[in-house]
């Protein structure tokens, strides 16, 4: 007979927004946005270089803010707010 722990549901993720400007900007683009978005757009309206770097980085934060909870990725690499 071999014991079984009791398997635990993960935590649900913090819905508290990082303690970074991009962050707050990322969101001020949201609350704006009438459509969701990609990395690419939001850097154009964050007023971010195009460079591969900088999308990737803001592509990152993205899917964060989507582990939180606090963005919805809703296809992929395509992020919006969550509805209420």
């Amino acid at each position: 007979m071999s014991s079984r722990r009791s398997q635990r549901p993960p935590a649900p993720p913090s819905a508290e927004l990082p303690d970074h400007p991009a962050y707050q900007q990322i969101m001020a683009v949201f609350a704006a946005a009438e459509a969701p978005l990609r990395a690419r757009a939001v850097c154009e309206a964050m007023e971010v270089e195009i460079a591969p770097n900088n999308i990737n980085n803001v592509r990152l934060k993205l899917k964060r803010l989507a582990e939180r909870g606090i963005l919805a990725e809703t296809g992929q690499g395509l992020f919006t707010r969550p509805r209420s």
